[in-house]
């Protein structure tokens, strides 16, 4: 079941949000929350003033169908009036999470009436340039950047409560007095961010795309650490273990915010379903709180995320602190599997792997499945929890052995999900992660998967990620160095100054959500390329 058709069917997995599984019952969920909500950061604030004024223009060669062009200097907005339908367009210069402000005065008779404008906010040309009005996706169009303001008196300096993720923003006087004429002045935007200083950047003798890439993965990140690591902070705003995961590896290379992370484990770890199974989602205000959307190889990958940040930090307290939290997931997850060793979908739960429709998951499940029970293994190893996890090997031995058997095609070097044995990228990324295939099986399998035109490829940097991975545990180097320019690298030649929630080179309209328009343009788990740059060698 993917995620479109698990939200029309309703399924929701039991609502409940407090853990009675755990051993201090609600009392070590408090706990737990208690010690997130101290981690809580303080965020950093920068001032940043519009570089200029623009106007979009449709342009079929550009590959989100719309450019902009400059159209004047920001300085000449202080020497125009505008009247009732006037406009203007402001380029910042790059993306940015949070808040704009700006003086409001007037040339004119007195007024009589407010001054009615509306703020449109854009992550890209076409969010400024397609009319929302056209929007007819499948989320709610409260989340469509726009805002209309009325300031009753002038002059006024005047700050937008709520916080916006944009580059671009276009102001339209909507209306006033006839015979009245508004002048905006100091316009400027108050970017928000836990992250902390910048790194340095990659050194001159790597290739301009290269560095580029690593720029544009820090702003991604940057901009999506707020109080939690943000999935995207222009829609959603949430904390999700998938994006989670992802981020937390790029930081540790990074920013190196550990507190954050670990604010974010703990509340996954406080806020379960009722029989412990942690949420995939969870909101962090007005206060936090469980999402009650429930993913499978979310869950599994929570074992992981933990790992990750004990690996990075050696917060062996941490390790004992959440031990219990990470196999209760694998205890429940384990439900799911055979006694032949093989996982079995139950086909009311959400599965992501990636946003492709197209892609069957029970083996690329299968290989998460596999690798989050090594990942615990090693966790419970460090936590001094190896008797509980004794039964551990024999899982993985077991798994490993029905996926073998019941996936790999050695005819065609490749691993098959699924009734109609499909052959996909994820699948042969999956079943390298979790050890399943041989170093040299992988490499064949994934040179194999890249020649087949009918193979179902991914369609998120999301799931490119675990293929680039995949590429290096396999000793790809070449190959994934040229994925990633090639597919990051081909964000950038597409304009982008953060990376996007999904992109499909051949498809520029493709939306999880049936509307470009919301879909979001700064996204977390498109930030690894700086920590495969980083942080595992390629350079």
């Amino acid at each position: 079941m993917n995620r479109r058709e698990f939200l029309q069917a309703g399924a929701v997995l039991a609502a409940a949000a407090q853990p009675a599984w755990t051993q201090g019952g609600a009392g070590a969920a408090a706990r737990w929350i208690a010690i997130a909500e101290s981690l809580k950061p303080k965020l950093r604030e920068t001032v940043r003033k519009p570089a200029s004024l623009v106007r979009p223009v449709a342009d079929h060669t550009a590959f989100l169908r719309w450019r902009m062009e400059p159209a004047g200097a920001a300085t000449q907005l202080a020497g125009r009036t505008l009247r009732r339908g006037d406009s203007f367009i402001l380029d910042f210069g790059g993306h940015l999470t949070g808040h704009l402000a700006f003086s409001i005065s007037g040339e004119g008779s007195a007024v009589d009436s407010p001054v009615r404008l509306k703020f449109t906010f854009g992550e890209v040309a076409g969010d400024i340039a397609v009319p929302l009005e056209t929007y007819a996706g499948t989320l709610s169009r409260a989340w469509l950047p726009e805002e209309i303001v009325n300031v009753d008196f002038l002059p006024q300096r005047v700050r937008l409560p709520r916080r916006y993720a944009f580059r671009y923003v276009k102001v339209e006087v909507m209306d006033t007095s006839p015979n009245f004429a508004a002048r905006f002045a100091d316009m400027e935007a108050t970017a928000l961010t836990s992250a902390g200083e910048r790194p340095a950047a990659l050194a001159a003798s790597v290739p301009a795309l290269l560095r580029r890439i690593d720029e544009v993965s820090l702003d991604t990140l940057r901009d999506c650490m707020q109080t939690v690591f943000e999935d995207g902070p222009r829609r959603d705003r949430r904390l999700w273990i998938g994006d989670l995961r992802l981020q937390a590896l790029t930081n540790y290379v990074t920013f190196r915010n550990y507190n954050l992370v670990k604010r974010c484990l703990y509340l996954f770890a406080g806020l379960p379903r009722e029989d412990g199974l942690v949420a995939a989602c969870v909101y962090d205000e007005p206060k936090p709180l469980c999402g009650r959307q429930y993913i499978m190889d979310y869950s599994a990958l929570y074992a992981a995320t933990v790992l990750d940040y004990v690996r990075a930090t050696r917060d062996l307290a941490a390790a004992r602190d959440l031990w219990p939290v990470v196999r209760r997931q694998m205890e429940i997850l384990g439900q799911f599997v055979n006694r032949d060793g093989l996982f079995v979908d139950p086909k009311d739960w959400w599965l992501f792997i990636d946003w492709n429709d197209d892609l069957d998951r029970i083996a690329p499940m299968q290989g998460v499945l596999v690798y989050c029970y090594q990942q615990a293994l090693e966790l419970a190893r460090l936590a001094g929890a190896e008797r509980e996890a004794a039964d551990y090997p024999d899982r993985i031995r077991r798994m490993t052995a029905a996926a073998r058997d019941a996936f790999y095609n050695p005819s065609q070097n490749l691993f098959l999900s699924g009734p109609a044995r499909q052959a996909s990228w994820a699948t042969q990324a999956w079943m390298i992660h979790s050890g399943v295939a041989s170093k040299q099986e992988g490499s064949a399998a994934l040179k194999a998967v890249a020649d087949m035109p009918d193979a179902v490829r991914p369609v998120t940097p999301y799931l490119y990620h675990y293929v680039v991975d995949a590429m290096l545990a396999c000793g790809m180097k070449a190959q994934a160095l040229e994925l990633i320019q090639s597919y990051w690298g081909g964000m950038v030649q597409a304009g982008a100054d953060t990376f996007w929630e999904v992109y499909n080179p051949s498809n520029p309209s493709l939306s999880p959500y049936q509307s470009v328009l919301v879909n979001s343009y700064c996204h977390a788990w498109s930030c690894t390329p700086a920590w495969f740059l980083r942080g595992r060698g390629l350079l």
